[in-house]
């Protein structure tokens, strides 16, 4: 009888860590909820108005002033809540696509490694960094073993290799380093004009308070539509301004990760071509 070879056990696949949520519109939904639920049972609770009646009675406090922004509010809170939320999403999966231990002291790290001619020891440093930029390391130190061990290619045939290695982990691991900014950097225009929207509904009611035909103005609606249009701005810009320096903090944020994977990619490069004169 023929006796079965035992089968090796199937490497496992390491886990990348949190990269981010894939559908940002299931976020803006989870949002919209909260922002409903807030503005109608907290904002809108009868004791944040004149003899319990949020629809007729004066606020006397900041929840019930809010309430009277109207129904633009709960759209504006949902831009904002969805903006923090991203933004959170966000500065998790950039950690995450850093790696472990500090990018800079890596890229020394590797550099020196290289500049040694020591690519076992500059993979090691790459298995202790992880995330993105080991992988994209990584990626290219097995280009680099694997064109050091082709004897067909010319020296420039393996500088090119290595250096397109580099670009192609880069260009995968990029659209997972970028995502949901597109979303963010939406809300940057959108909470504004949507805040805009809200204030010219809210003067519109205010002067029509004031065109009756007694000639006395209505002072509720006037009162009401200033105060739609007071809080509409508010949250409008609020929400514009959080949105910005959300966009921009992220984008430097991966700036500094897309130069750190191009300035090592360059290096290993450089080190083939000292290294090696075919």
């Amino acid at each position: 009888m023929e006796t079965k070879k035992p089968q090796a056990p199937k490497a496992k696949k390491e886990s990348k860590g949190f990269r981010g949520i894939e559908s940002a519109f299931a976020v803006i939904v989870c949002c919209l909820v909260v922002a409903l639920i807030v503005f109608n049972y907290v904002l809108g609770n009868p004791e944040n108005f004149e003899g319990g009646d949020p629809v007729k009675g004066h606020p006397i406090n900041m929840l019930g002033t809010i309430y009277k922004g109207g129904f633009i509010v709960p759209i504006l809170q949902t831009l904002f809540l969805t903006v923090i939320v991203l933004s959170i999403e966000r500065a998790f999966a950039l950690v995450t696509a850093k790696g472990k231990g500090s990018m800079s002291k890596f890229v020394i790290n590797v550099k020196a490694a290289l500049a040694a001619n020591d690519i076992a020891k500059a993979q090691e440093y790459c298995n202790k960094q992880k995330g993105c930029v080991g992988s994209v390391v990584s990626s290219a130190l097995k280009k680099y073993a694997e064109v050091e061990a082709n004897d067909e290619m010319s020296k420039e045939q393996k500088l090119v290799a290595i250096q397109k290695e580099v670009e192609e982990a880069t260009a995968l691991e990029l659209p997972t380093l970028e995502m949901n900014l597109a979303v963010v950097a939406t809300m940057t225009t959108l909470g504004t004009l949507v805040g805009l929207l809200g204030t010219v509904l809210g003067m519109i009611k205010s002067f029509s308070a004031l065109a009756t035909s007694t000639g006395a103005p209505d002072s509720v609606a006037l009162s009401t539509g200033i105060s739609e249009a007071l809080v509409n701005t508010a949250f409008g810009i609020a929400t514009g301004a959080l949105a910005v320096i959300s966009y921009n903090f992220f984008t430097s944020k991966i700036d500094k990760i897309t130069y750190a994977i191009d300035e090592i990619g360059f290096s290993i490069v450089q080190s083939y071509a000292a290294n090696h004169s075919k």
